[in-house]
């Protein structure tokens, strides 16, 4: 089974000739912030649905029994093969409060979905593992890929809520800033190709989940 950073990488490689600017992969976002008894978060749920053309790539040959559906069960290995290769990305999602970092522990509860129009969608739970804020503090979880490979969009409706949470606490969504013409111009390969190991350039277009309680 290929990771799904090379499956990326073919995707983008079969694309149309000339395509030669960042992202080439787009997700749609919706979250879940997961709370524990004694208030304290313990988990953030993601459910990220992929393209049309990524998700007609990465499910070539997997309808086993030939009968146009692709079951729970016939996506399984891709789903493990995606969240094991994400882990070098940390899942994308980086969990902040005041200047903590919260660490998210390996993925559970994951599996692969094909919905409408064959569009696949990843859903997986990330246990918090260390630094979960004290409860009733502010945090806020950024969603993005630091090489801007892939472009998340946080769902319109229902883009993200909180499960279990204390009275009174809430989460709201930050959405980044659409890069402009100009800045379009500059996201080619070579720009890419160029940036120093680290450079994390996708940050600014973080999705940004900031939760607070009253």
């Amino acid at each position: 089974m290929i990771p799904i950073r090379f499956l990326l990488a073919l995707l983008f490689c079969l694309a149309a000739a000339g395509a030669s600017a960042h992202p080439h992969v787009w997700v749609t976002a919706r979250s879940e912030i997961v709370y524990g008894d004694d208030g304290q978060i313990t988990a953030v749920r993601h459910a990220w649905t992929f393209d049309e053309m990524f998700s007609s790539f990465a499910t070539q040959g997997l309808d086993a029994n030939g009968d146009g559906k692709l079951t729970r069960e016939e996506l399984a290995p891709l789903a493990e093969v995606n969240v094991t290769s994400l882990a070098e990305f940390k899942f994308f999602t980086f969990g902040k409060f005041g200047d903590k970092r919260v660490v998210f522990d390996k993925p559970v509860d994951y599996w692969l979905e094909s919905g409408p129009q064959g569009l696949l969608t990843l859903h997986f739970t990330l246990p918090v593992k260390e630094n979960a804020p004290a409860k009733g503090e502010p945090f806020r979880v950024e969603v993005y890929d630091p090489t801007y490979f892939v472009a998340f969009e946080f769902a319109k409706d229902n883009p993200a809520r909180t499960v279990s949470a204390p009275d009174g606490c809430g989460v709201d969504l930050e959405r980044p800033k659409a890069p402009d013409a100009t800045q379009s111009k500059k996201l080619s390969e070579s720009f890419f190709s160029g940036l120093s190991p680290g450079a994390n350039f996708g940050a600014q277009f973080s999705n940004t989940l900031l939760v607070t309680c009253r």
